[in-house]
C-alpha cells in the first residue's frame, strides 16, 4: 500500500518569518523579564553565528540558556507554546497548500530545525499527523533543560531524522511518495530524495538551485 507524505519545513516556509527569536523573547518577557537583559549577549552569539565562530545548534544553545534559563518547567513551556502558536503569522498559501495535501489523502509531517517543545503547539493547530524537529535536553518531569539532545534537525541530518521517523512508523521508501517544501538551500539534500520538492518563497540560493533542478517554485505572499 503506498503511503503519502507531505512533509513541510516549518520557519519561512510555513510561518511569514523565523520563529526561534519571537518565541524565547515572548516567553522572556512573560515570565522572567530581567533577561532581556542579556540580549546584547544573544546578539553577540549572533554575531559570532555570522561569523563562523559558532554553528547554527550552538547559537540556539545559548539563546535558550540566556532568555529561558538553565531548566523551563513544563507547566512554563506548555502554556509558553500556546500563547506562540496563537499569535504567529502563517502564509495563507502554505495554509491553502497545507490544506490541499490533506484533501488529497497526504500524512502531514512537519520536519523543522527548531525545538519540538513549541514546534508542536503549532503543528497541532494546523493538523499536522506527526512533528520531526530538534530535541532539547530533559529537564526531568517534562521539563526542558537548555541544550540540544541529539542532531540539530537541520541540512543533512534533517533528511536523516525523516528516514528514521519513517522506519519507525514502518514506512518503507518504495512504498512511499513524497512531497517536500522548503524555503532554505540547506533542505537541498530532503529536495532531492523527495519525489515532488517545492521551493517555496525560495532565498537567492535555493531559486538558482531550483531552477537548475526542476524543482517547483511557489511564491506566497506574506
Amino acid at each position: 500500500m503506498t503511503v503519502k507524505l507531505a512533509i513541510y519545513d516549518m520557519d519561512k516556509t510555513i510561518t511569514v518569518k523565523a520563529t526561534w527569536a519571537g518565541f524565547v523573547i515572548g516567553a522572556a518577557r512573560r515570565q522572567a523579564p530581567w533577561r532581556l537583559a542579556f540580549l546584547p549577549l544573544v546578539g553577540a552569539a549572533s554575531a559570532a553565528y555570522g561569523a563562523k565562530m559558532i554553528d547554527r545548534g550552538r547559537l540556539k544553545q545559548i539563546t535558550q540558556r540566556l532568555l529561558l534559563g538553565r531548566t523551563m518547567s513544563a507547566p512554563a513551556t506548555a502554556a509558553a507554546a500556546d500563547r506562540f502558536a496563537a499569535r504567529v503569522r502563517l502564509l495563507a498559501g502554505a495554509e491553502a497548500q497545507i490544506a490541499a495535501d490533506r484533501a488529497a489523502g497526504y500524512r502531514l509531517v512537519m520536519a523543522t530545525a527548531s525545538y519540538r517543545f513549541y514546534v508542536t503547539a503549532i503543528a497541532t493547530r494546523l493538523g499536522f499527523d506527526a512533528v520531526i524537529a530538534t530535541l532539547s535536553r530533559d529537564g526531568g518531569d517534562g521539563a526542558v533543560r537548555a541544550g540540544i539532545f541529539g542532531e540539530n534537525c537541520y541540512g543533512p541530518a534533517k533528511l536523516a531524522m525523516i528516514e528514521g521517523w519513517m522506519a519507525d512508523q514502518g514506512i518503507a521508501r518504495e512504498d512511499a511518495v513524497i512531497r517536500f517544501y522548503s524555503d532554505h538551500v540547506s533542505d537541498a539534500p530532503t529536495l532531492d530524495w523527495a519525489d515532488e520538492a517545492f521551493a517555496v518563497n525560495p532565498h537567492p540560493p535555493l531559486r538558482a538551485l531550483a531552477l537548475v533542478k526542476g524543482w517547483t517554485i511557489f511564491d506566497w505572499p506574506g
